[in-house]
């Protein structure tokens, strides 16, 4: 999805990636796409999309973008619902139905790039554009996957979600434990039990 970015000195960009994001300092706004997006729903249905749509502070209801009372223009219509209205283009399609848009322009939204670290270094093909709102809810769902998937070392690995320098989610992977016994082959079981207590406590076996 490209974004339009409107630098300091005035200057406009578009971009199709958050690698390509100029340094904050030099930002003076981003500005996202709207669609005007037409949802035709079985009638059935209207009840549950409802709820799935964004509200007036990331869309406007109505036709052609002027507000309507949306849920009785919906129940208005024999067979299908109908629902036009301004929305950011990054939004998800209900799941019912189908649905159809055009571009219409690009608004100033409260963006902001997230990057994701892992110990300390940050993974550009991970990185994303989002809504302020969601920065952190995004962040954290990341930073869980990741951990799924990144398999046990010898030494912890931080999982860290920012905007900018400020770290809003972090997990990390553990540590995998020296196994301290493996150079014990039989003999008396109190030496191995020894040497695992003192792991425990952190001292040198």
């Amino acid at each position: 999805m490209r974004y339009s970015v409107v630098g300091v000195d005035g200057e406009v960009r578009e971009i199709e990636s958050p690698a390509q994001l100029p340094d904050p300092t030099l930002v003076d706004r981003i500005e996202e796409p709207y669609i005007l997006a037409t949802v035709h729903v079985p009638q059935e249905y209207v009840g549950a999309v409802l709820p799935a749509l964004p509200g007036p502070a990331r869309g406007a209801a109505g036709h052609g973008g002027a507000r309507e009372a949306s849920a009785g223009a919906l129940r208005a219509a024999p067979r299908r619902g109908r629902h036009r209205l301004p929305r950011p283009g990054e939004e998800r399609d209900p799941g019912y139905g189908s649905y159809d848009y055009d571009l219409i322009g690009y608004r100033p939204g409260d963006l902001v790039k997230l990057d994701m670290l892992v110990n300390g270094d940050p993974v550009d093909a991970l990185s994303l554009i989002v809504h302020r709102d969601k920065a952190q809810l995004r962040g954290a769902e990341l930073a869980r996957k990741l951990k799924e998937y990144i398999p046990r070392q010898m030494y912890e690995v931080a999982i860290q979600a920012a905007i900018g320098s400020r770290v809003i989610a972090r997990t990390t992977v553990k540590a995998l434990r020296k196994n301290v016994t493996a150079k014990c082959y039989g003999g008396d079981i109190t030496r191995k039990r020894k040497l695992l207590e003192r792991q425990k406590e952190g001292r040198s076996a």
